[in-house]
């Protein structure tokens, strides 16, 4: 790739691919979109394994026409007119698949089917006032954390495959088809979207060799989701979305860097207790700085103990999901120990709690 001209190379297919997109959503019916949105996750996915061996540009073409499309039908899911399509069942049989799960408390299934499947109406108004006042109303919207959270976990998952040439390329397409299944199962709303473009450049650029700096990610992701939506930019969601990554690329490497770290190995890093607690802190002041003016023009709010609410309650709510994650995976199963479930509803009645705790102060 010419340096200097990504954008380019990048942008021209891209927008082809949405042109397609949208003549396709205008030739076909709601229904007969979701065969072309597999086909187009499938043509980004290979010829961005095509790039491992012969990188030119008509296969980098290929990679961003085929991406294009993939976005541009993915948003016009779900327009059906209440039809239920595969992702639409997807997510129903998840959320029922919670409701089976015999959690001790009610609370917990609501919360549980919150976080996982966006689904809020079974969320009790008491609860989602706590999560409000707390100033942890962003966990209970399922946002970019939530599918950072999921391609974490499957990073973790998928490790064990080792670094070889067929491991990589297994790797990425599980990784890829697996978010971006999530992400519509889920609604794609804009800072889903917006993490998924994220994750999909990012596992690119390593793919195929190449080195991927953070904020040309970002750029890049603001760009496309615009491409794709324009209207998207009058969303909250996706304005507190961009301006939260903003702050995580842009302040906290600095923040970070204020506690000492000389003559410190990694391993030491990581199991530094006062060092995690601090990196944990200015992560969540870097996004508080640059979405709190924003947050409060429209809302007219400020979470006052918004430190102590991330420092307690993220940790947490990033357990919850993990261990929901397995906890569904075996109930769908049927092999599911009743003292995961036990251990899965612990956790979320330790987040309830806490909340409860900061929202009383």
């Amino acid at each position: 790739m010419t340096s200097g001209r990504e954008i380019e190379i990048i942008s021209i297919p891209f927008v082809a691919g949405i042109a397609a997109g949208a003549l396709a959503v205008a030739a076909f019916p709601p229904a007969g979109l979701y065969p072309l949105v597999s086909l187009s996750m499938l043509l980004a996915i290979g010829s961005a394994a095509v790039l491992l061996r012969r990188r030119d540009l008509l296969t980098m073409a290929l990679l961003f026409v085929s991406t294009g499309l993939f976005c541009a039908l993915s948003s016009h899911i779900g327009d059906g007119g209440g039809s239920e399509g595969p992702m639409q069942g997807a997510a129903l049989w998840l959320r029922r698949l919670v409701d089976s799960i015999p959690f001790p408390h009610e609370d917990t299934s609501a919360l549980v089917k919150a976080l996982t499947t966006g689904d809020r109406n079974s969320l009790d108004k008491g609860l989602v006032s706590t999560f409000r006042k707390a100033g942890a109303a962003h966990i209970l919207a399922l946002s970019g954390m939530h599918l950072g959270i999921v391609y974490g976990m499957l990073a973790w998952l998928l490790k064990p495959l080792g670094n070889s040439t067929l491991a990589r390329k297994i790797r990425y397409a599980l990784i890829i088809s697996a978010c971006a299944l999530y992400s519509l199962a889920t609604g794609a709303g804009p800072s889903i979207v917006r993490a998924f473009i994220f994750i999909f450049l990012w596992e690119t650029a390593r793919i195929t060799g190449r080195k991927a700096s953070p904020m040309k990610v970002w750029c890049g992701g603001l760009v496309i989701q615009l491409a794709v939506m324009p209207s998207v930019i009058t969303s909250a969601g996706f304005q507190l979305s961009y301006l939260a990554m903003a702050g995580i690329l842009i302040l906290f490497p600095a923040l970070k860097e204020w506690y000492p770290s000389e003559g410190e190995s990694r391993l030491s890093a990581r199991l530094n207790l006062p060092r995690r607690i601090w990196e944990a802190a200015a992560l969540a002041i870097s996004c508080q700085v640059f979405t709190a003016p924003l947050s409060c023009a429209l809302f007219g709010t400020f979470p006052k103990y918004f430190l102590l609410t991330n420092l307690l309650a993220m940790p947490l709510s990033g357990l919850l999901m993990g261990l929901s994650a397995v906890t569904m995976a075996l109930s769908a199963a049927g092999i599911c120990p009743h003292i995961l479930i036990l251990a899965d509803d612990a956790v979320c009645q330790s987040l309830i709690n806490v909340l409860e705790i900061i929202a009383g102060i």
